[in-house]
C-alpha cells in the first residue's frame, strides 16, 4: 500500500504567506521609525505605503522634528536606536492581513499596528499606527 504524497508547500501557502507578511511588516516598521528619527528619507517608503499613510508619516516626522528642536536634550533621543522586537500577523480576509509590532527605542517601548492589502501581487501598507 502506497501512501499519498504530502502536498508541496509553496510561497503562497498560508504559513509562507504569513512569514512574508511578518518580514514586510518588520522592515516597514523599522523604516518608518527611522523616518521619524530623521535617519531615513521618507521617499524610501513610497513603494510600500499607500499615499495616505505616506502623507501621515511625513506630517508626524515634521512634527517630531519641530518638537525635538524645542527640547533637544530629551526629544533628541526620541525614536533613536529603535529596533523591532516582535511581529505578529493575522489574515482577516483574502489578500488582507493585519499585523502588530513591538518597537523599543532609547526612551520607550511602542506598539505599531499595520494593515496590508495585496493588489496586483504587491503588498501595500494601507494603515500604519505608531503608538
Amino acid at each position: 500500500m502506497q501512501l499519498p504524497a504530502a502536498p508541496a508547500r509553496t510561497a503562497a501557502a498560508p504559513g509562507g504567506e504569513e512569514r512574508e507578511i511578518c518580514a514586510i511588516t518588520r522592515a516597514t516598521v523599522q523604516a518608518a521609525v527611522e523616518v521619524l528619527a530623521g535617519t531615513r528619507p521618507i521617499h524610501q517608503l513610497a513603494r510600500r505605503l499607500d499615499q495616505r499613510c505616506l502623507t501621515v508619516l511625513q506630517h508626524r516626522a515634521a512634527l517630531t522634528r519641530r518638537v525635538a528642536a524645542r527640547a533637544p536634550r530629551k526629544m533628541g533621543l526620541l525614536h533613536r536606536n529603535a529596533s523591532v522586537r516582535s511581529v505578529r500577523a493575522c489574515a482577516v480576509a483574502p489578500d488582507i492581513y493585519e499585523a502588530s509590532a513591538v518597537v523599543i527605542d532609547e526612551l520607550r517601548v511602542r506598539a505599531v499596528a499595520v494593515r496590508l492589502e495585496r493588489s496586483k501581487n504587491v503588498w501595500r501598507v494601507t494603515a500604519l499606527e505608531i503608538g
